[in-house]
């Protein structure tokens, strides 16, 4: 996955309560620990720093723009000096958390497996994190967050993977993902399409509805046949693909010049689009959509556990969790964190709706391990999604 920071939402300086990081200036003498694979019992005093690894956007301290920042007021409260680095792509991302060199990730779900196969990143307990109770039920112990029911995180935001299209030129208004893959022709040569291997799972998405013999239950889930399948689906699609885009400002430009017509898009899109008076519309097809849910994880040899633990607590409070998802354009995990947006932002990401949110399938890494729970054959993991993402482009 590639994302660049999403600004069409812009919060101003926030008194961000900090009640809640105080909790966690913990009494015990044993510090957390992430070492052996198991979480901390406890906490025990802040080392005085943390280092974060995360996609632009989410760790804003005022440094890009003054008025954005709610990092400074973690560290006042805590003690802990944020040091960051952003990241372009959750291949950067899963490479970089091998060096042990960060104390926590912002991961997407593309990644998140990757990392806890690899031991990059540890179990957290959850009863160390008192905002964890706000955040919302169905992005709790998912598959792409947690494993035999051990948690590996916090859920930070969550979007769709939306169907764009020209109001003018796509009539009448599209219900289906068909306009994009068995009647792309229609519009070839202006189809558009997210540019990454995790796309594959689009194209699962839509056989689920329409080819159900297949016996998808999950896109992420795909044995050889099944794998086929949507690369078949998507080679078929590539002739009529204008653009791959990944750098959303493109997306934007293309949808502006009427270069793309239909393709997939997130709701930030939308939005900017809307504000400059664009024809486009979105609509999350009756297959239902792909999406991400990104989980604040934290590294298997992290140096400062306790800071790591801070952070990951006070990220998910409703105020920095708000100012965060906003800034970055996405809803919110907590679900109190509506109070602290703009009025109408929570609402124009479907903030909470769990009916909109079930027609989710919200990206997670693939892996032999079937996550649909079959045990009787092997699933195509990322590295044969990545090579077959590569035949598909040419």
């Amino acid at each position: 996955m590639t994302r660049i920071p999403r600004r069409a939402a812009r919060v101003g300086t926030t008194a961000l309560a900090i009640a809640s990081v105080a909790v966690l200036t913990a009494c015990g003498t044993t510090s957390g620990s992430t070492d052996g694979g198991e979480a901390a019992t406890e906490l025990g005093e802040y080392e005085g720093q943390v280092s974060l690894l995360a996609w632009p956007g989410y760790v804003e301290d005022g440094s890009n723009d003054p008025a954005i920042d709610w990092v400074t007021p973690f560290e006042e409260a805590t003690g802990c000096v944020v040091t960051s680095k952003t990241y372009g792509t959750s291949d950067e991302a899963f490479n970089l958390m091998k060096t042990g060199e960060y104390d926590v990730v912002a991961a997407s779900g593309d990644a998140t497996l990757r990392l806890i196969a690899a031991g990059d990143v540890a179990p957290v307990n959850t009863d160390l994190i008192p905002n964890y109770e706000g955040i919302y039920d169905f992005l709790k112990e998912k598959e792409w967050n947690s494993v035999d029911g051990v948690s590996y995180g916090v859920p930070h935001g969550y979007g769709a993977n939306l169907l764009m299209y020209n109001t003018d030129e796509v009539t009448p208004a599209p219900t289906s993902w068909d306009v994009v893959f068995d009647a792309a022709g229609d519009y070839s040569g202006k189809v558009t399409a997210y540019d990454s291997p995790i796309y594959i799972a689009d194209a699962a998405v839509y056989l689920m509805a329409h080819e159900p013999e297949l016996g998808i239950e999950n896109p992420y889930a795909l044995d050889e046949t099944q794998f086929a399948a949507a690369v078949d689906l998507l080679k078929a699609q590539r002739e009529h693909v204008g653009e791959y885009w990944s750098d959303y400002l493109k997306e934007i430009q293309a949808f502006e010049t009427g270069d793309s017509v239909v393709g997939t898009t997130w709701q930030v899109i939308q939005n900017v689009l809307a504000a400059s008076g664009a024809t486009t519309d979105v609509v999350l097809p009756e297959e239902g959509a792909t999406g991400w849910s990104d989980t604040w994880m934290i590294g298997s040899e992290a140096e400062n556990p306790n800071c790591a633990y801070a952070w990951l607590d006070y990220i998910a409070s409703p105020e920095a969790n708000g100012a965060a998802t906003e800034y970055f354009g996405e809803a919110p995990s907590n679900e109190a964190a509506c109070e602290f947006r703009s009025e109408g932002s929570c609402e124009a990401f479907h903030a909470g709706d769990a009916e909109y949110a079930a027609q989710i399938w919200y990206w997670t890494t693939p892996i032999a391990e079937c996550v649909d729970g079959r045990t009787d054959v092997e699933c195509v993991d990322y590295a044969g999604w990545t090579t077959a993402w590569q035949e598909i482009k040419g």
